[in-house]
């Protein structure tokens, strides 16, 4: 599975509508609308690299309202269950 961080640029009253419409898109996982240099933020999970080259500018960056997309792909995650896990290896309760 790939995942990805799409950074999008929107005019500003198109926002609400286009990150609803995006959200709807089957392969997002969640638009978060936010401040700073983009306006939503969107996480991805496809099976394929051409997969993400259809989703990303074939259907995001036609959303009305979208001006611009930045994709970022993961390589590992990190979060505080894997972290804990990991100490408590070998540990019982």
């Amino acid at each position: 599975m790939i995942t990805a961080i799409v950074l999008i640029q929107a005019e500003a009253d198109a926002i609400p509508d286009a990150a609803q419409a995006i959200a709807d898109i089957e392969g997002v996982g969640e638009v978060y609308s936010c401040a700073g240099d983009v306006d939503l933020i969107a996480t991805v999970k496809v099976s394929t690299h051409e997969d993400l080259a259809d989703l990303i500018p074939g259907r995001i960056g036609k959303v009305p309202g979208v001006l611009n997309t930045v994709t970022h792909i993961a390589f590992r995650s990190y979060s505080r269950a894997d972290t804990e896990s990991a100490f408590s290896i070998g540990v019982e309760d």
